[in-house]
C-alpha cells in the first residue's frame, strides 16, 4: 500500500502516544525529556490536567455553532488576550479568532491593506522571518529559499535586513501599510530584536502613519519571560499575531488590533467557519487562567536562567540566545542536526534550526530535574557525535 501522507514532511523516527508534564512516551512507552513542547506549543507540559478537564466538559456539551452566533469562552478569552497585552490593564483592543498562527498573520495582513486603504497596502517584514505557510504569508515570510516553487506569490511585501533600521527605512514609502517583525525570530534561528531596534520601528512607523505588527506567534504567551515578547522592548503595538501556547495544543489562533484600527473591518470583510469555536476556546481559557494563576513569565524567567547555565557548561557550546525558554544553543566543531537525531535516538526532543545551532523551546512547567536529565542526554549525544 502506498504510504497515506503526503510527503510534506519526513517519515517520524518515532511517534509519541502519551505524554505527561515534560515527558513523552513512544508506542514502546521509551520516556523521552521534552525540549521542543510541540514547537512552542506545549507551555504548560502535555495533557494537562485543567485544560484536558476543559476540552472534555465542553466537548460533552457544545462542540461547533458558527461564528454567526455567540459561545462560551469566547469573550473572556478576548478580554484576557487583551489585558495581558496591556500588561496587567486593558490595551483597548480587539480580538479575531482563528485556527492558526498562519491564519492569525493572514488576518493582520488584510486588516492592514483595509486600513491603509487602495494603493497603501504594501507590508514590509524581515529577512529571515517566519510569518507562515499560505500564500500570502510565505510571501510575508523572509526566507527566498521557501518562495521559489511556489512563484508566483501575492503582490505587496518588501523585506529588509533583520535588525537594520537604515534598510527598513529605505523599504517605507507612501505605499506601505504596515511593518511585520518577531521579536524573536524563531524559525530564522532564534534572532531576538533589540530594545533600539523595536523603538526605531516603532517611531519610523509613527511618523509615516504606518502599523506595527507584531508576529508572536512562537514567543508571546509568558514564553520569552514577559506575557509578549514585544514587552521586552517597552514599545505599544498596533496589532498582535498569536497562536501556538495560546491553546497548550487545541488549534487555535488570535489577531488583537487596537480598536482604531480594529474597526476598519466590516461584516463580510474577514471570517472562518471554526475559528473561536466552544472547544478551543474552552482549551485556551483553561490555558490561559493556569499561566495567570501559576505566573508562568516568571517560571520561564527561572527555567531559562537555569537551562542557559547548565547549556554553557557543556564544552561544545559556545553560547547561548533568545529571550527566555525561546533559545538556540550554539555548538562548535559538531554538526546540529546529527546532534539533533542522536538526542531523540537516547530521549530528548529538540531540533537543530540552523546547522549549527539548537532550538529548545521546552514546556514552561520544566524541573531542574528534567533540564539536568536533558542535559546528561545532549551532553553524551554530542560527545558521540563528534567521535
Amino acid at each position: 500500500m502506498t504510504y497515506p501522507l503526503m510527503p510534506n514532511y519526513n517519515r517520524p523516527a518515532v511517534t509519541f502516544v502519551r505524554g505527561e508534564g515534560a515527558y513523552l512516551y513512544d508506542e514502546s512507552d521509551k520516556r523521552y525529556v521534552d525540549w521542543l513542547a510541540g514547537i512552542a506549543v506545549c507551555s504548560l507540559g502535555h495533557a494537562h490536567p485543567a485544560v484536558a478537564e476543559a476540552v472534555s466538559a465542553q466537548a460533552a456539551k457544545l462542540l461547533h455553532v458558527s461564528n454567526l452566533f455567540g459561545s462560551e469562552n469566547k469573550m473572556e478569552v478576548a478580554t484576557t488576550i487583551d489585558t495581558l497585552i496591556g500588561d496587567g490593564s486593558s490595551a483597548d483592543g480587539q480580538v479575531f479568532f482563528a485556527n492558526s498562527g498562519a491564519e492569525a498573520n493572514e488576518c493582520a495582513i488584510k486588516l492592514a491593506r483595509k486600513f491603509g486603504g487602495r494603493g497603501k497596502h504594501n507590508v514590509v517584514a524581515a529577512f529571515q522571518s517566519f510569518h507562515g505557510r499560505t500564500l500570502a504569508t510565505l510571501a510575508a515570510t523572509g526566507q527566498p529559499q521557501k518562495w521559489e516553487v511556489f512563484q508566483p506569490l501575492p503582490e505587496g511585501f518588501r523585506h529588509a535586513v533583520w535588525a537594520d533600521l537604515a534598510d527598513l527605512e529605505n523599504k517605507l514609502d507612501e505605499t506601505v501599510a504596515a511593518v511585520l517583525l518577531e521579536p524573536v525570530q524563531g524559525e530564522g534561528g532564534v534572532n531576538p530584536a533589540t530594545v533600539e531596534y523595536f523603538a526605531g520601528v516603532r517611531k519610523l512607523c509613527d511618523e509615516r502613519g504606518i502599523l506595527f505588527m507584531i508576529d508572536e506567534v512562537q514567543a508571546g504567551l509568558a514564553r520569552t519571560g514577559r506575557w509578549f515578547g514585544f514587552q521586552n522592548f517597552d514599545i505599544k503595538p498596533d496589532v498582535v499575531t498569536m497562536a501556538k501556547a495560546l491553546g497548550n495544543g487545541m488549534p487555535i489562533g488570535a489577531c488583537w488590533a487596537k480598536e482604531s484600527v480594529a474597526r476598519a473591518f466590516e461584516p463580510g470583510d474577514h471570517a472562518t467557519t471554526f475559528g473561536g469555536g466552544p472547544l478551543a476556546t474552552s482549551a485556551a481559557r483553561a490555558t490561559l487562567d493556569t499561566m495567570i494563576a501559576i505566573d508562568a513569565p516568571a517560571m520561564a524567567l527561572a527555567a531559562s536562567q537555569t537551562l542557559s547555565e547548565a547549556l554553557m557548561g557543556l564544552d561544545a557550546v559556545t553560547g547561548t540566545r533568545g529571550l527566555g525558554l525561546l533559545m538556540a544553543a550554539e555548538l562548535k566543531d559538531v554538526d546540529a542536526k546529527a546532534v539533533a537525531a542522536k538526542c531523540l535516538e537516547t530521549g530528548l526532543v529538540l531540533n537543530a534550526v540552523t546547522p549549527t545551532a539548537l532550538r529548545l523551546t521546552p514546556p514552561i512547567v520544566i524541573t531542574d530535574d528534567q533540564i539536568a536529565e536533558g542535559i546528561e542526554i545532549l551532553d553524551a549525544a554530542i560527545k558521540t557525535v563528534a567521535s
